[in-house]
């Protein structure tokens, strides 16, 4: 018995009957031969973590564009809290906490340079449209071809938008992204100094905590115990109002019209030309996503790819190469 069977038969031991187990997976889009040492959860979790795209997300905005600053969280630092999350609410709960892992390491694989401004400059701009966790999907599939399991294709493309993902373990994701950014955004907003901790309002800070750690708590205790009473990931409907109304709050004071976001119009503009020059010089992309146009993809679909790979400093690099007039000194003998 090789050692990957040894964990699916644990697996069917400790898993909740509601759980995913790795040996029910519906496969791969393309045959691969079994590992003999990890799941095939496992083996996904361990090529997202390998891939390009997950290497990019440390150098892209997650809500501040260029923070001065060494604490400030990224799009990768956000992924991992993710994970954390979700792994907590798994375990709790008698999950796949492999499956689980997973999809929170790949649910942004396919955002943008800076952010949501980046995700909306695209959208607005490419006659295709452009949705991150879509893109996120088509990452690992097109772009990395990383040939992962059905489950963990389905929780990273459903982790944001109206369609629930399949598995109780997607599902966490959709719970865990929001519990991650409402409270670390709240948390880098006040290093900022663009909130106060007294400025929330005082009947959230009653009910879900007056503290990062404690208002965490407060939400991952409320889906644990959905989970427990009710075999499904949802919150109650308190703590999941409070939650809401506490991102609206962060709405309405941090992420539209403050000074952390005073660059946006500038990031979207510039990616909007971006996309609109390599558009019309489509030549000028590189092989990987010539190749794309060469087997059928729409030249506006390569575009994006190109661009939504792109790292905020790589971003401004290539808008700085094509638009920006470089320095002419003729030496005179």
């Amino acid at each position: 018995m090789t050692v990957r069977e040894q964990q699916q038969e644990r697996e069917a031991l400790i898993l909740a009957d509601w759980a995913t187990p790795s040996s029910t997976s519906h496969g791969r889009q393309r045959p691969m031969a079994e590992c003999p040492y990890r799941t095939c959860f496992q083996r996904d979790r361990d090529r997202i973590i390998h891939s390009k795209a997950f290497r990019r997300l440390s150098n892209k905005t997650q809500v501040f564009i260029s923070p001065e600053g060494d604490h400030y969280r990224a799009r990768l630092t956000h992924t991992l809290e993710v994970a954390q999350i979700a792994r907590t609410v798994a375990r709790a709960l008698g999950l796949n906490e492999d499956l689980t892992e997973a999809i929170a390491l790949g649910h942004d694989l396919g955002h943008t340079p800076f952010g949501h401004a980046g995700e909306r400059a695209l959208d607005e701009v490419c006659p295709l449209g452009f949705h991150h966790n879509e893109q996120s999907l088509r990452m690992v599939d097109r772009l990395e071809e990383l040939n992962l399991t059905y489950e963990v294709r389905d929780g990273i493309v459903c982790h944001t938008g109206a369609k629930k993902a399949d598995t109780p373990e997607g599902r966490i994701i959709h719970y865990a992204d929001r519990i991650a950014y409402i409270n670390h955004d709240i948390d880098d907003a006040v290093r900022g100094g663009l909130i106060a901790a007294e400025d929330i309002p005082g009947s959230l800070l009653d009910s879900l905590g007056d503290s990062h750690g404690r208002r965490i708590d407060t939400m991952v205790t409320a889906m644990i115990s959905y989970g427990q009473q009710h075999r499904e990931i949802g919150m109650d409907s308190r703590v999941h109002d409070d939650m809401m109304a506490l991102r609206e709050f962060m709405f309405n004071h941090v992420y539209q019209g403050t000074e952390a976001q005073s660059e946006e119009q500038r990031a979207r503009n510039m990616l909007r030309m971006l996309y609109e020059y390599f558009d019309a010089h489509p030549e000028e992309l590189p092989e990987d996503y010539q190749r794309l146009m060469r087997e059928g993809d729409p030249r506006e679909r390569a575009v994006c790819d190109y661009i939504a790979c792109m790292t905020d400093r790589y971003s401004i690099a290539t808008y700085k190469r094509i638009f920006i007039p470089k320095s002419w000194n003729k030496i005179e003998a």
